[in-house]
């Protein structure tokens, strides 16, 4: 009979992970060495650090302003330091931290370093039992207080779904907003032919419904991880382990990875109901664009936007293709003279916290914010 190691708790712990088996395995092989053993070892607690113990943290100083049932209200900078600029973040499964990543490279910080005096941020909470029922308005109504509690006009900055409720609140209430930021923002979710397009188009409303009954009436933040993640499995299921092993030793390398995973890998859910208005009214029937869309009892008809616009797309795009942000000029009734529109190098998250993107592209879209 062969000798086997004696197993010890966390290796039984491994064992009922599927990805870990490999590794498991790998430790009780004693002939291997004790140097191999060793790195293997290393790299299975670093997994599972980077899988099951991080969690999301907002890198530069704020004060909470304001606490919601929706979100926290974040502030940031010298408040009275001309007008407020609010960036509502992305609210699709993920959390702010995509808008204030890492010292060095924040989207937040770099819009106070150029020229934006004061930055409040939309720190969008996980959704609980009792909030499966919230729908669209709720989460418009709650913006609405937050504008109001910055002093009732603010410059807003949209990122990725944060854009079209940016776009759907200067519809709604124009004198409200003084300039306006898209930034990955679908508008116009006819336009292209990205990923998502497809899939929201190839699937039944059935489909959708039932990821949302499967979740007890809300739209868990791990199935749509699932759904990034096998939009590239290669990346996501091999390399990404291939490549955290061949670095294992290398302490900055670990740095970088764990402050972007302890954000990708901790989603958060969102209302069931929410979400199935956004799935057939935004992206099955364009609705906003077409000028059908209903929000705090009135139809919004982007035309009534009239104040300067700046519209941001990634050339690279995965999630939001640049024509369904870009087409949004087309709806505007804000003049052409007045409407910016930039084509950047780069995919959708890095469109929001790619060290070159926040370096070369976003200090202009600062300085224009806090000249107008």
């Amino acid at each position: 009979m062969t000798y086997m190691p004696p197993v010890k708790p966390a290796d039984l712990a491994l064992a009922s992970v599927p990805a870990f088996w490999p590794m498991a395995m790998a430790a009780a092989l004693a002939e291997q060495g004790a140097a191999l053993y060793a790195r293997n070892l290393k790299f299975v607690e670093e997994e599972i650090r980077i899988h099951e113990g991080l969690r999301p943290r907002l890198a530069t100083p704020n004060r909470l302003r304001l606490d919601l049932r929706t979100m926290a209200l974040r502030d940031y900078g010298t408040p009275g330091h001309g007008l407020a600029t609010l960036v509502d973040a992305p609210h699709a499964g993920h959390t702010a931290m995509i808008a204030d990543y890492h010292k060095g490279q924040s989207l937040i910080e770099t819009l106070l370093a150029n020229g934006v005096g004061h930055v409040a941020l939309t720190d969008w909470k996980a959704a609980t039992d009792d909030m499966k029922d919230l729908e669209i308005d709720n989460y418009l109504a709650d913006m609405i207080v937050a504008i109001d509690d910055l002093g009732g006009r603010v410059n807003l900055v949209g990122l990725c779904q944060g854009g079209w409720v940016s776009a759907m609140l200067a519809a709604r209430f124009p004198d409200k907003v003084n300039s306006l930021v898209l930034a990955g923002a679908p508008i116009d979710t006819d336009a292209g032919d990205g990923p998502i397009k497809r899939m929201v188009h190839q699937s039944p409303m059935s489909f959708y419904e039932e990821l949302v009954a499967l979740g007890g009436g809300l739209m868990r933040g791990k199935f749509m991880l699932q759904g990034w993640k096998n939009m590239h499995p290669e990346q996501h299921y091999i390399q990404d382990h291939v490549d955290l092993y061949e670095h294992i030793d290398d302490p900055q390398y670990r740095a970088k990875r764990e402050t972007f995973e302890s954000w990708y890998e901790n989603p958060i859910d969102l209302p069931g109901r929410w979400y199935l208005q956004v799935i057939q009214q935004l992206f099955m029937e364009n609705r906003l664009a077409r000028g059908r869309f209903v929000g705090l009892g009135r139809k919004l008809d982007l035309h009534d936007i009239r104040c300067p616009v700046y519209l941001l797309a990634g050339a690279d795009e995965d999630i939001t293709s640049p024509e369904q942000v870009l087409d949004a000029a087309k709806y505007l009734g804000t003049p052409p003279d007045r409407i910016v529109r930039r084509t950047v190098p780069g995919g959708h998250i890095g469109l929001f916290m790619g060290a070159r993107t926040l370096k070369e592209h976003w200090p202009p879209v600062a300085r224009w914010i806090a000249t107008q």
